[in-house]
């Protein structure tokens, strides 16, 4: 490119992109190929961009729209005839542009002329430089555009974007005939991204009439867009910055973050992101969907988005509860429940976590009433903490026995977390309380659970003020 004499070679076809549409996006190869052409085709919209570049003398050949096949046919007729030819193409001629077709039909004709194509910025760059940097990550292009690929093909295309966390660029979106296929887009991202990732577009890229706008997935609005408009969808990493701009982070300040995190806590926060990419149903409430995040993360089973009950506002309701003073104590059936809440999470809320299984008066206890050393801790627990929030992770015996002194008006928890685990009552006395309405539970269906389990859900609402940015493990 650093000679014009390089176009001084007769009958050559240069298939040239011009950039999103201002002289100053144009690059200065093809502002030379331009300037040094015979004939030069392309789309009569595209000429306006060059005005000014040819030089005099030039035959400009324009045409309107879906009439590429005659403008290769146009370029390869002159190009035969000794002409140089540029063949013009806005953005890349190599993304959705000439550069495709002009190489098919050379090869269709087997003809000796010379094809070279120059490069140009592309819309989605453009547009991605006025947002910020929502690129900076994997990303990818897709046309929603049917005529000549199948939606079926196409649709095909955007769940393996969605799916894959691609930052995904999309071209073609709407036109008068084509009115739903962004609708049915939105719904399929909408399926594997959080209704809040980022997304921005752009209206007439670096022309007069240019218009850029933020907003996220879930308030994105379909109607706002036409076809000359370039639409990007952040990644699950992708943030809003001085809300206009998106920034798609491509991990220089990892080390920096796992320093101040910690390695524990930078494994769980991945972890975390990791689960929810893959959960069934997105779209649930963020305290719900933190006590499932925990609970998955600590069985590895994703069978608990099944499995898992809470009341409404649950773990909001109980982190209120636990954070503002409310309560101070936690009881839990056994010790091992009670080992796996995390320490630096009570110390902070200022709160004790008790179990009464070794207590000494458990072991009388239970040999006088006949019941299980478990219930007789219970038993002890209701008359010194009857408003507690009580924890189940190995005994339904216990949790029976919770509900039974509710009934009888002895105990008034603040909250149950049912996690009992195995195959004699366990089901049945998570039955049992679900009929307390006054009182909020957290509860795991079946047969399934275990002390790890209840510990995580407790370790949850401990830490709800951690939910919003997705940032567990601070206590790790």
């Amino acid at each position: 490119m650093s000679s014009l004499n390089i176009y001084m070679n007769k009958g050559k076809i240069i298939v040239a992109g011009i950039g999103p549409g201002s002289k100053e996006d144009i690059t200065p190869a093809v502002l030379q190929a331009v300037g040094v052409s015979d004939v030069i085709i392309g789309y009569k919209y595209y000429f306006q961009f060059i005005a000014g570049i040819v030089k005099s003398g030039t035959l400009c050949i324009d045409t309107g729209m879906k009439k590429e096949r005659e403008r290769a046919e146009e370029a390869f007729r002159y190009a035969e005839e000794g002409k140089t030819v540029c063949v013009i193409s806005s953005g890349d001629a190599g993304i959705y542009g000439m550069a495709p077709l002009v190489y098919e039909m050379k090869k269709e004709k087997n003809s000796a002329v010379e094809v070279e194509v120059l490069p140009g910025i592309s819309a989605f760059q453009k547009a991605a430089a006025l947002l910020g940097a929502p690129i900076g990550h994997d990303f990818c292009l897709i046309s929603l555009s049917d005529l000549m690929t199948p939606w079926d093909k196409i649709e095909k295309r955007i769940k393996a974007a969605a799916s894959a966390d691609f930052v995904t660029a999309i071209y073609n979106p709407k036109s008068n005939g084509r009115y739903w296929q962004l609708y049915r887009l939105i719904e399929l991202f909408l399926k594997e991204r959080s209704p809040g990732t980022p997304v921005g577009y752009v209206r007439q890229a670096g022309r007069e009439e240019q218009e850029v706008k933020v907003t996220t997935l879930g308030a994105f609005d379909p109607e706002a867009i036409d076809m000359f408009t370039i639409v990007i969808i952040g990644n699950s990493q992708s943030y809003t910055f001085n809300h206009n701009e998106i920034i798609t982070p491509r991990g220089y300040y990892g080390n920096t973050a796992k320093e101040d995190t910690g390695i524990g806590q930078d494994i769980m926060i991945r972890s975390f992101r990791t689960i929810a990419r893959e959960l069934k149903h997105k779209d649930i409430p963020m305290g719900k969907k933190w006590a499932l995040l925990h609970a998955i993360h600590t069985t590895a089973d994703f069978d608990m988005e099944d499995l898992l009950y809470t009341d409404e506002n649950a773990v909001e309701k109980l982190y209120n509860e636990l954070s503002k003073g409310k309560v101070r104590t936690i009881i839990t059936d056994v010790t091992m429940a009670a080992s796996g809440i995390r320490k630096g999470a009570l110390e902070r809320l200022g709160i004790e976590v008790k179990c009464y299984l070794h207590d000494e008066r458990v072991a009388d206890l239970a040999k006088t009433k006949g019941i299980t050393r478990t219930q007789a801790g219970i038993r002890l627990a209701v008359e010194e903490h009857p408003n507690a929030l009580y924890t189940f992770g190995n005994a339904p015996t216990a949790l029976m026995e919770l509900c039974e002194l509710i009934r009888k008006g002895t105990a008034c928890p603040v909250g149950i977390v049912a996690a009992p685990v195995g195959f004699v009552n366990v089901c049945e006395s998570k039955h049992q309380v679900k009929p307390f309405k006054d009182i909020t539970k957290l509860i795991i269906e079946g047969r399934k659970g275990g002390s790890n389990l209840a510990a995580t859900l407790v370790n949850a609402i401990l830490t709800f003020d951690d939910a919003e940015q997705l940032k567990p493990g601070r206590d790790v």
